[in-house]
């Protein structure tokens, strides 16, 4: 046991890979349909071997781990934040309004009543509002206080515990919120009211979450005999989300166009969504086995939506106003940051949103243009214009205003967060450069995140014990109403003011909270991913202000304390 406490004291950097590991494997544990996470589970077990041993990580390693995070954070917020700067989405901006508000108001309270000291105080904040990436704005706010050394460690320590409290308690709130006790409230069945709204955004009624037994996008071979006479466009337009493309007359290829008459005998294949195909046979003529000289292979491209001058419309009325530009080209897939949004008519498509596309080569060359930049799938990581967002984003936050005896600034943190919006803003109007691709951007937020919260969670363990032992059954009820008060206020205006459908009204209260674990019990719980809709648009709010709030609790709870 010696020999492992030494080893970790004199190698700090096996300590922080034990934290993850262990982290990391006790936040997929499930208690009935909750689990903590990786970072929280990090946090978890970094307090504890922080209380055994003494670890300390150095300290440009946690500023470059948390720089790195909240700049990626921004970056790929960024397009999303401002593409929902719109009539349609900006309202839903009310209830990260709500958020703020009653954070800082319930934060204030507890100064008062608790007598809490800055780092708990923030600490409390950011566990109660689930948001992981206030501990670093707050922690490195409290770092810039006219207070000693010692003083400024015991405060920093203090947010790391007051964290991890609050957070389990928010996380099992948020939960069992919105995913069981407010649908009860609403005397609603929340996956009836799911199955009306998924039918009336165009979907069919059938569970979403299930995965397709066959692929979407498919193509057959046809003999004509009942298309004979008809034109390549009469036919199309019979079958729907279906196209022609390619037709064989005694065995010569015949150059497709809308006006090209078909002739008995004729071999089409056509290519579409498997429910276009089904009955073709009925407009066109016998199926027949595929020829390989006709076999084609379908172009795959992930395309980010910057049009120039487009406007956020939905699929459907994308889908009309296009109807000849987007012919034999297939949508499978909608992503907003980092969720994915119900493929549907009335599924708001916004600039910044990336479209999984499948089609013929000749059609995706002339369709991709229109929407917007094809990805490129051998670039995931731009180093250069990365690095220069992180260089501006140290600078903004080096910027310090001295209010009275309070200095206040971004820290790191807030100027990581705004260079990351600016640069995701940019890559989202000129995306010939700039691409961070979201699997690269999902390890380095993932990473980064994990790495200074275990750098925090080390340095609170000798202090953890006796700030619990301080203000014992306080901290955990004042974390439930941190998350409890905000979203019972949010679910009254979007209900009952709004009159905003059930999956949308709680997909705005997990969205609200930045809460990924809360909406995925919402999905789960109605059945499809309608709540999501609303969830990315306040997520993209909410992603940009709550961490912002790290200076402003510190200055609050060091001017009222």
């Amino acid at each position: 046991m010696d020999w492992i406490k030494s080893t970790l004291e004199s190698t700090p950097e096996i300590a922080l890979f034990v934290c993850l590991a262990l982290g990391f494997a006790l936040g997929r544990v499930k208690i009935w349909k909750i689990s903590l996470g990786g970072v929280a589970g990090t946090l978890i077990v970094a307090i504890f071997l922080g209380m055994v041993a003494d670890i300390e990580l150095n300290d440009q390693v946690k500023t470059i781990a948390f720089a790195l995070f909240i700049f990626t954070l921004g970056y790929i917020s960024g397009p999303t934040f401002f593409a929902s700067l719109n009539r349609k989405s900006l309202r839903y901006a009310t209830f990260t309004g709500i958020e703020v508000v009653s954070v800082l108001a319930i934060t204030a309270a507890a100064v008062l009543i608790m007598n809490l000291d800055v780092g708990t105080a923030a600490g409390l904040l950011a566990g109660g509002a689930t948001e992981s990436a206030a501990v670093g704005t707050a922690t490195d706010a409290i770092g810039r206080l006219d207070l000693s050394a010692s003083e400024i460690a015991t405060l920093q320590a203090n947010v790391g515990t007051a964290y991890s409290i609050s957070y389990i308690c928010g996380l099992i709130t948020i939960v069992l919120l919105s995913s069981q006790f407010f649908p009860l409230m609403m005397r609603v069945n929340l996956r009836e009211e799911a199955a009306k709204l998924w039918a009336k955004l165009g979907g069919a009624t059938d569970d979403a979450t299930a995965a397709p037994a066959a692929p979407p996008i498919v193509g057959r071979e046809y003999l004509v005999s009942a298309a004979a006479g008809r034109t390549v466009a009469e036919l199309q337009s019979d079958l729907g989300e279906a196209t022609v493309e390619e037709v064989s007359r005694g065995g010569a290829a015949v150059k497709v166009e809308p006006g090209t008459r078909l002739a008995q005998g004729d071999k089409v294949l056509l290519v579409g969504r498997r429910e276009s195909l089904v009955g073709a046979a009925a407009h066109v003529g016998t199926e027949v086995n595929l020829d390989e000289s006709m076999g084609m292979s379908l172009d795959l491209a992930d395309v980010v939506v910057t049009r120039k001058g487009y406007k956020a419309s939905t699929l459907g009325d994308i889908r009309r106003d296009f109807e000849d530009e987007r012919q034999g080209v297939f949508l499978q897939r909608i992503t907003r940051g980092d969720h994915e949004l119900p493929v549907q008519p009335k599924t708001l498509i916004q600039r910044g949103d990336t479209l999984r596309l499948a089609g013929a080569a000749r059609d995706m060359q002339r369709a991709v243009p229109m929407i917007g930049f094809r990805i490129d799938p051998k670039v995931t990581f731009d180093m250069v214009f990365i690095a220069v967002g992180v260089v501006l984003g140290f600078l903004i936050g080096m910027l310090v205003w001295t209010v009275g005896t309070i200095p206040l600034t971004l820290g790191t943190g807030g100027g990581c967060l705004l260079a990351g919006l600016l640069f995701g803003w940019i890559r989202s109007k000129r995306p010939t450069f700039g691409q961070y691709d979201s699997g690269a951007a999902d390890v380095i937020k993932t990473l980064g995140l994990a790495t200074f919260i275990c750098a925090v969670g080390l340095s609170s363990g000798p202090q953890a014990v006796a700030l619990v032992k301080e203000f014992g059954i306080g901290l955990p009820i004042a974390g439930v109403c941190m998350t409890a008060i905000p979203a019972f206020i949010s679910l009254f205006v979007a209900w009952k003011v709004m009159k905003l459908p059930a999956p949308l009204t709680l997909g705005a209260v997990t969205g609200q909270q930045c809460s990924t674990p809360g909406v995925t019990a919402v999905q789960g719980a109605a059945g499809n991913a309608t709540p999501l809709m609303a969830y990315t648009i306040v997520y993209a709010f909410s992603n940009v202000v709550l961490p912002l709030l790290g200076p402003i609790v510190v200055a609050m709870a060091h001017a009222i304390g």
